[in-house]
């Protein structure tokens, strides 16, 4: 599970976009929209194109920084982030993992959907046009060190459909997205988490 984790932990979430070109789509989502929830299935795949990783669950998030990740299937777990810490629960293994959210969405996938607005500080973003059904756009990170050599988005009429994630290693995770809604009501206590009792805690500097 460590690959969906860190890909969970990247991402962060995905939500709607309006009507327009792919990129325009990408900009009009990050300037309004504020909060999403969304249903996700997660694929990664080799660089052979075989599966050797599949997930599902729900997330939600409240931008900047704000999200809870829900995995339910193969396993459970939940990933916080509260806007200052960044909280990983195994339920299996009854563990919490704790990390510092400083700096975390700057040039991840996350930057994409839930940072600042600014997208092109740290993406490049090159409109693809329309393949399967899906209007596209690959984004290439301006930082050298991140993990993902690019990152492709597919819309959907005014919805965000698909991701797919390369990184150098020839892998790709495809993340696909149901029951997205747009700046729904979420309760604050989403994105607070409290180790269960028991739990062993590892903090992570």
């Amino acid at each position: 599970m460590a690959r969906i984790l860190f890909v969970a932990i990247s991402l962060v979430c995905a939500v709607c976009a309006f009507a327009a070109g792919s990129i325009e789509k990408l900009k009009a989502f990050a300037e309004m929209t504020q909060s999403a929830r969304a249903n996700f299935t997660q694929t990664v795949r080799d660089k052979d194109g075989a599966t050797v990783q599949t997930a599902s669950g729900k997330l939600v998030f409240a931008r900047p920084g704000k999200f809870r990740w829900e995995y339910e299937k193969p396993n459970q777990q939940t990933i916080v982030g509260d806007g200052q810490k960044l909280w990983i629960y195994d339920k299996d293994l009854n563990q919490v993992t704790v990390k510092k959210m400083e700096g975390a969405l700057g040039s991840s996938p996350a930057a994409l959907l839930a940072g600042s607005n600014n997208i092109e500080q740290y993406y490049n973003l090159d409109a693809k046009g329309t393949k399967g059904g899906l209007d596209w756009l690959e984004a290439y990170p301006r930082d050298e060190d991140s993990m993902f050599s690019k990152v492709r988005m597919g819309f959907k009429g005014n919805l965000l459909d698909t991701m797919e994630l390369y990184d150098h290693m020839g892998q790709v995770t495809v993340i696909r997205f149901d029951k997205l809604q747009r700046n729904p009501k979420l309760a604050a206590n989403l994105f607070t988490f409290t180790p269960p009792a028991g739990a062993d805690v590892i903090e992570d500097q």
